[in-house]
C-alpha cells in the first residue's frame, strides 16, 4: 500500500485553471461595477439642486434658468460641473470607458398636485448609467 503525501501535479493544474476561469469572469465584472458606482456618485449630487429647482418652481411658478437661483453647481473627482437650462438639470461623469463618458440628464414635470417630478435618462455609454436612469 502506497501512503499519498500533498497533492498530484494534475490536480494542482485543475485547481489553478478553475482559479483563472473565476478571475476572468470576476475582474471585468468588478471594473464594471466600480465605474457604475462613480457615474451614480454624479446623480446623488444633483439632490441638492433638485430640491432648490422643487423650490424654486414652487414659489416662482416657473422653473429656473440659472443654477446659481437653486444652489451651487456639482462637481467631483468623478463628475464634471453640473448645468441647468430651464428647470433641467444635467451633469457628465468623467469617469471615461472606451473614449466616452455618462450624461446624466434630470427633467422636472410638474403633475395635478402641482409638485415636482423627475425623470432621468442617459446618454453615451448608458450601460454605466444608474438603473433609474436607462
Amino acid at each position: 500500500m502506497k501512503n499519498q503525501n500533498g497533492f498530484t501535479l494534475i490536480e494542482l493544474m485543475i485547481v489553478i485553471a478553475i482559479i483563472g476561469i473565476l478571475l476572468a469572469i470576476a475582474i471585468p465584472a468588478y471594473s464594471d461595477y466600480t465605474v457604475r458606482a462613480k457615474v451614480t456618485e454624479c446623480i446623488n449630487g444633483l439632490a441638492p439642486l433638485k430640491t432648490g429647482v422643487s423650490e424654486y418652481y414652487l414659489s416662482n411658478g416657473t422653473m429656473p434658468s440659472v443654477i446659481a437661483s437653486v444652489g451651487s453647481a456639482f462637481s467631483s473627482q468623478y463628475c464634471r460641473s453640473a448645468s441647468l437650462a430651464a428647470g433641467t438639470l444635467s451633469i457628465a461623469s468623467a469617469t471615461t470607458t472606451g473614449g466616452n463618458s455618462v450624461v446624466l440628464t434630470l427633467t422636472p414635470t410638474t403633475n395635478a398636485q402641482n409638485t415636482v417630478v423627475w425623470t432621468c435618462t442617459a446618454t453615451g455609454e448608458i450601460k454605466y448609467a444608474p438603473s433609474s436612469c436607462r
